[in-house]
């Protein structure tokens, strides 16, 4: 059974999935070229490069609707160790928290079917 979902959830879903693929789009270029003494900071500048790359194709996964699911998925676990590097750093959580709750609402805008219960 397919729920259809209303054009204004649509776009909400959409315009909030395309920010946030900005957002990852922009943040993997910092790691690339921009900031790249930022990851050496946080111990983690051999690991930058594919760190980066991992943001790229998951912003990518989760922004196509057929990919949304597995994108979801690998957000989140980014998010988490986003949320575990900040806390371990002494930084505020406040914005991994945030954008994870983001990427969920999203997620839920957009296949409100897998949360239904069979």
């Amino acid at each position: 059974m397919s729920t259809e979902i209303s054009k204004t959830r649509k776009i909400a879903g959409w315009v909030i999935a395309g920010l946030l693929t900005a957002l990852y789009l922009y943040s993997a270029s910092g790691k690339l070229f921009l900031h790249p003494e930022q990851m050496e900071q946080m111990k983690l500048g051999d690991w930058r490069i594919i760190i980066a790359l991992g943001e790229i194709v998951s912003a990518l996964l989760f922004l196509l609707p057929k990919t949304n699911r597995y994108g979801t998925l690998l957000l989140s676990s980014y998010m988490g160790g986003a949320i575990i590097i900040h806390m371990t750093g002494g930084m505020s959580i406040m914005m991994p928290s945030l954008v994870l709750i983001l990427i969920w609402v999203v997620f839920y805008l957009r296949t409100p079917d897998f949360f239904k219960m069979k």
